[in-house]
């Protein structure tokens, strides 16, 4: 774990690290921080986001109250611990980062409120992973402003009430379906980030490149944005890994062709599928005739782990409409078939269909 003042951000060591990827990973380093906006004006994307959270911090701040609690959801990579910084900052208050997993014991949990000055932002990344017992004592917290705590055990033991000064939670997730409702319901807020355009990526890109001093043209910038899968994290990594391209092979600029050349030699397509993603809709294709196949069957046969594919390929494959999720297991659609370069059958046009006998067996 990472400390960052009073609290801690966790680093999960066993992540799948691979560029496309939109969890953090070890090589991103201090980047991020760098990068990340300061205020709401320089946050680029999120444009419905943006113009509430305006609304509401303008008014807390008039009414001199905290900011309700926020609840941020969305896909990872997205902006939502910029977003807690730049809440943090357009409140003027100071910032407690940590995460779900980080807070182990209710304890912890006491120890980060107790230490939160009148107006505090409190960022809890993976809140939904918040153990049952540290979520008990988040309900008086965030309804109340108190925290019960019990001392003793057995029939000695007594509870001790104690006040807390006035914060602001903003609990981010990539699973909001897995919060519980008595948590959910005590969010004042509640904003969904989706994912970002190719002309919004573009404009994040070359704002990167300026701050890291990187030469960077309108076509290169616009050619990295378009593999980056919709997401933030993803184009500031590429943008550093094609940068070491531009220098050695190239002119020490980002252009159309030198990115074009360093995401092929990444095994990086147009679409911003990488290698994983192509293995997997290949096995589905040639393994299976395009399915359905159960998830382990087909993590099995590539030798990666089920979690690995649910997790960081199929969502993307999914936006994209290459992979279709039914009762019977995973289908390889007609664009995937396609986009590999293998002949579209009728069968891959149509969408599959099951009956009701199909769905019951299958449950």
């Amino acid at each position: 774990m990472i400390q960052t003042g009073d609290a801690a951000i966790y680093e999960p060591q066993d992540a799948y690290e691979r560029l496309s990827s939109p969890e953090v990973i070890t090589i991103d380093g201090d980047m991020e921080l760098s990068l990340r906006p300061k205020e709401l004006k320089d946050y680029i994307g999120q444009e419905k986001v943006k113009e509430n959270l305006a609304v509401y911090i303008e008014a807390a701040r008039r009414r001199g109250e905290p900011l309700d609690h926020v609840l941020l959801y969305g896909p990872p990579g997205l902006g939502k611990t910029t977003l807690s910084g730049i809440i943090a900052h357009e409140m003027g208050v100071n910032l407690r980062v940590t995460s779900g997993p980080a807070i182990e014991k209710p304890g912890d949990l006491a120890a980060l409120l107790t230490n939160l000055g009148r107006g505090d932002v409190l960022f809890v990344d993976e809140i939904h992973r918040l153990s049952r017992a540290v979520e008990e004592i988040l309900y008086p917290a965030m309804e109340d402003r108190v925290l019960d705590i019990m001392i003793g055990k057995g029939p000695s033991a007594r509870s001790i009430r104690v006040d807390l000064q006035p914060f602001t939670l903003v609990g981010a997730t990539t699973r909001a379906g897995q919060l519980t409702p008595p948590l959910r319901d005590r969010f004042g807020i509640v904003q969904r980030l989706e994912l970002y355009t190719p002309e919004q990526l573009c404009d994040i890109i070359r704002r990167s490149a300026m701050i890291l001093d990187i030469p960077c043209e309108a076509d290169g910038a616009m050619e990295l944005a378009k593999r980056s899968r919709g997401t933030p994290r993803i184009a500031n990594r590429l943008l550093r890994r094609v940068r070491d391209f531009a220098d050695v092979m190239g002119k020490g600029v980002i252009d159309e062709q030198t990115t074009k050349l360093a995401l092929e030699r990444l095994e990086i397509d147009a679409l911003g599928l990488d290698k994983l993603d192509r293995r997997m809709l290949d096995m589905m294709i040639r393994g299976y005739h395009g399915g359905p196949v159960g998830l382990e069957t087909l993590a099995s046969a590539i030798g990666e782990e089920a979690v690995t594919l649910e997790d960081v390929c199929e969502p993307y494959l999914m936006q994209l409409g290459m992979l279709a999720r039914t009762p019977r297991g995973r289908c390889a659609t007609g664009l995937a078939y396609a986009h590999l370069g293998y002949p579209v059958q009728e069968e891959q046009i149509r969408p599959k269909q099951f009956s009701l006998t199909d769905m019951l067996e299958e449950s």
